[in-house]
C-alpha cells in the first residue's frame, strides 16, 4: 500500500484534523494582514508624498499607527482563543479504553510496544505502527538517549520524547491507509533517516495482525532457512536482536520476531526487498554511518542463508 502524501493539510483524523484547521485559520489571518499592511505602506507612502506640511504628515501617523496597533491586538487574541480552542478539542480525544502504545526513540530508530496487563498478549516490533481506525490511540513516549519528537502530519501535532520523562500523545485515525512519521527534533547524524510507518487499518485486520505478531517466530521450513536460523542465533546478531522463539535474546536493537511483514529497514530508509536487505546486513554504516550496528563479517553464503531466514519471519 502506498503511503499517504505527509502532510499536515490532508488530514486523516479528528485531532489532525484541528490541527489543520487552526493552521489555515492562521494561514488566512497572516494572507490578510500581510496585504493590509503592503497597502496601508502604499497609502502612506503616497499621502506622505503629498503632505502639506510635517505636522500634518506625523499626525496621519500617529493615527495610522494607532489603529494598527489596535488591529494588531485583536488579531492575536483571536488567534491565541483559536489555539485554546484547539487544544481543548485534542484533549477530548482522552479516554480509559483507549489502545495504549509504547514508543521509544532511540538513535536512530523507534521501539514499538503494546501494552497490555498480561505479558503473554503484548506485541513487541520496530519502526512500523499498526493501529485500528475510530479508535482512540494513546502513545506512551520515551527516549533512551536523546530528545526524539514523534510527528504523524496526517494524524496528530508532534511532541517531544524527553529523556528520564513520560509524555503522552493521543490520536484518532478515521481513514484506514498508511501514512508516514517521522523525527521532527534534530537528534544527531542520521535524524533524517529515522522515520516510521503508521498503518491504520478496519479493527478486524488490525486484530488479526496483533493476533499474528504475538506469535513466536515461524520455524524454519528450509536447510537454507535452518543455516540462517544458527548463524543468527550464534552470531553477534543474537547479542543485540530479540527473535522470540529463538535464542536471540538482545535487547538493544529492533526485534526482528517478524522482521519479513514489514515494509522498510532502516527506520524507513530502505524498502524491505532481499536486495536491499544484504546491502544494510553487509555495510550498515554506508546506509547510516553512525548508526549503532556493526558489519556483522557474514561470508557470501551465510548471508544468503541470513537472507532466507530473515525473509521467512512473518
Amino acid at each position: 500500500m502506498t503511503p499517504h502524501i505527509q502532510s499536515i493539510i490532508h488530514p486523516a483524523g479528528i485531532a489532525a484534523a484541528r490541527v489543520s484547521h487552526l493552521w489555515w485559520v492562521m494561514f488566512w489571518v497572516c494572507t490578510v494582514v500581510w496585504f493590509a499592511v503592503a497597502i496601508a505602506a502604499l497609502i502612506a507612502i503616497n499621502r506622505g508624498r503629498r503632505a502639506a506640511s510635517a505636522e500634518t504628515s506625523d499626525a496621519r501617523v500617529s493615527r495610522s499607527v494607532t489603529i494598527a496597533a489596535g488591529i494588531t491586538v485583536v488579531t492575536l487574541i483571536a488567534l491565541l482563543f483559536e489555539s485554546v480552542l484547539t487544544g481543548r478539542a485534542l484533549n477530548g480525544l482522552r479516554t480509559r479504553d483507549a489502545l495504549r502504545i509504547q514508543v521509544t526513540g532511540n538513535q536512530w530508530w523507534w521501539d514499538v510496544q503494546y501494552e497490555n496487563p498480561t505479558p503473554s498478549l503484548r506485541v513487541a516490533t520496530a519502526n512500523e505502527i499498526h493501529i485500528p481506525t475510530g479508535r482512540a490511540i494513546a502513545f506512551d513516549l520515551l527516549s533512551n538517549d536523546v530528545i526524539h519528537s514523534l510527528w504523524i502530519p496526517n494524524l496528530q501535532g508532534k511532541i517531544d520524547l524527553v529523556p528520564g520523562r513520560q509524555n503522552e500523545l493521543w490520536l484518532q485515525a478515521d481513514k484506514p491507509g498508511v501514512y508516514r512519521a517521522q523525527c521532527a527534533e534534530y537528534c544527531g547524524l542520521q535524524h533524517a533517516k529515522m522515520a516510521l510507518v503508521v498503518v491504520a487499518e478496519p479493527e478486524s485486520d488490525f486484530q488479526n495482525w496483533l493476533t499474528a505478531n504475538r506469535a513466536s517466530a515461524h520455524p524454519p521450513v528450509t536447510p537454507d532457512q535452518q543455516r540462517g536460523k544458527d548463524v543468527v542465533e550464534r552470531g553477534p546478531c543474537a547479542m543485540c536482536h530479540n527473535i522470540t522463539g529463538t535464542l536471540a535474546g538482545g535487547q538493544s536493537a529492533p526485534d526482528l520476531t517478524h522482521l519479513g511483514s514489514r515494509s522498510t529497514i532502516a527506520a524507513g530508509s530502505l524498502p524491505n526487498t532481499r536486495g536491499y536487505l544484504a546491502g544494510w546486513i553487509a555495510d550498515p554504516q554506508h546506509v547510516k554511518p553512525g548508526n549503532r550496528m556493526p558489519a556483522p563479517g557474514l561470508n557470501d553464503e551465510q548471508l544468503q542463508s541470513v537472507l532466507a531466514y530473515l525473509e521467512s519471519l512473518k
